[in-house]
């Protein structure tokens, strides 16, 4: 990697995934400054959802998308506890990308995509709210972005799915990093427990199970079944997928 050169890392997943520990693994590393979803406040402002802090997450985000993408491709903020960083991750949620946005700026960036199986996604959604809509759950948009990248860059985007990385982290994320022309850390595999300065102001309502976490948890397959009354949702979600899980690493 060039030093000079900063790389930007947009990891794009739908909610209930492992988003926010693969956001620990990154911001572990001493060269990485990683951002939290930082079209939250936008999209909250655009669509009244009512999500737990919505009020908290609109007072202290920034709800001008234009000004959300410039952060993006701008200057490397530098945190405290570290010195210049050479990695700018942003963990960004599928669904905060609503059509208002131009979508130009993702040549500015190396995308990649955090997928899961969507049945283990639904059972995760339901106990959080229990009756999510299609446009909710992200992989509509996952496969959206995805397509819009491979056509703008004319390459394939990296694709790395949940299971895998809770099953072997150091292999996934390895291939991850030379998929993105970065060198693999060790420092990925564990972190300290606890909440993060640069994790949103929803952390508090969201991420008790990860400020607990000092590693990737192991993968815990579900036995329960869909709700009958979220078939058809899930169907849906399966076909965007599974037409990304063809390409995981």
């Amino acid at each position: 990697m060039c030093q000079d050169e900063p790389i930007r890392i947009a990891m794009w997943s739908g909610p209930r995934n492992i988003s926010t520990a693969m956001m620990r693994a990154w911001g572990n590393r001493p060269d990485t400054f990683v951002i939290d979803e930082p079209f939250y406040a936008f999209y909250l402002k655009m669509t009244g959802k009512n999500h737990p802090g919505a009020d908290e997450v609109l007072a202290h985000g920034e709800t001008d998308w234009r000004k959300v993408v410039a952060q993006l491709l701008g200057p490397i903020p530098e945190p405290r506890h570290k010195g210049p960083s050479q990695i700018f991750y942003q963990k960004q949620m599928t669904h905060h990308l609503l059509p208002e946005i131009d979508r130009e700026w993702l040549v500015g960036v190396t995308n990649c995509f955090l997928i899961r199986d969507p049945r283990e996604v639904i059972l995760s959604y339901v106990k959080k709210q229990s009756d999510p809509t299609l446009e909710d759950l992200g992989f509509v948009q996952q496969a959206e972005i995805f397509d819009w990248v491979r056509e703008k860059t004319a390459s394939m985007p990296p694709v790395i799915d949940a299971r895998d990385v809770q099953q072997n982290p150091e292999q996934v994320l390895r291939r991850l990093c030379d998929a993105a022309g970065i060198e693999f850390s060790e420092s990925m595999l564990s972190w300290p427990p606890g909440l993060r300065e640069t994790d949103g102001v929803w952390a508090k309502h969201w991420y008790s199970e990860v400020a607990r976490s000092t590693s990737f948890l192991p993968y815990q397959p579900k036995d329960e079944s869909v709700p009958k009354r979220l078939h058809e949702i899930h169907e849906q979600c399966r076909e965007c997928y599974e037409r990304l899980y063809e390409y995981h690493l």
